[in-house]
């Protein structure tokens, strides 16, 4: 699939970052609301939407424990995201019909896939986001996949590539899969935080892909 790839930035932990995010010229935030470096308890998360632009996607990030109502955000227009063990019942009552991302994770380790068709298409109305998955963590590894392993998927349907990615790889990955969308954390981090260099060069690797022949 060609044409516009999709950015997400994720895990801003404050309205500043949503600010960076925007001029750098985002698509979609990701604030993480479940146990993380980047956790965002339900008291701060407003201040974090509110800072959104309404031409930017707001995506709350859970990975199963949270203190957040899912269902409520899903409803007030906030994109959801699940990126643990959540059943396709869990992700289809909370979303209530609308659209949702569901993470389906390969290890980085070995480049194998943990997912197969049957587990994909048990989630219909979600759009997979593959990413990294190193023991004992849900993503966030700065370790990237191998991306062969779902580039024929990404020309059957929409589809996000996460995990491992950085202003030096993503042009590759977008080459090489035309992903409908790309996700990054700490590929745009420097010591922990969100680093306005780092997010303008990832935006610009992601359009001049865009602009290349595969």
């Amino acid at each position: 699939m060609s044409g516009r790839t999709r950015i997400k930035f994720c895990g801003m932990t404050s309205p500043a970052d949503v600010a960076l995010a925007v001029e750098a010229g985002v698509d979609a935030i990701g604030a993480i609301v479940s146990p993380s470096p980047r956790r965002i308890p339900a008291t701060s998360l407003p201040e974090i939407l509110a800072a959104v632009p309404p031409y930017v996607t707001a995506v709350a990030v859970s990975t199963g424990e949270t203190d957040v109502d899912l269902g409520a955000l899903a409803a007030r227009g906030v994109l959801l995201q699940f990126s643990g063990h959540e059943t396709s019942a869990t992700c289809e009552g909370l979303a209530a019909g609308r659209r949702y991302v569901k993470a389906f994770h390969v290890r980085a380790e070995d480049s194998q896939p943990v997912i197969d068709r049957a587990a994909l298409d048990a989630y219909p109305n979600a759009l997979w986001m593959f990413d990294s998955s190193v023991a004992g963590s849900f993503g966030g590894t700065g370790r990237a996949f191998d991306w062969s392993l779902v580039a024929a998927l990404a020309r059957e349907r929409p589809l996000v590539i996460s995990g491992g990615l950085t202003a030096d790889n993503v042009g590759a990955c977008v080459r090489a899969v035309r992903p409908y969308a790309v996700d990054v954390r700490s590929g745009i981090e420097t010591d922990g935080r969100k680093d306005a260099g780092k997010m303008r060069d990832f935006v610009t690797a992601v359009r001049e892909a865009d602009a290349s022949p595969t």
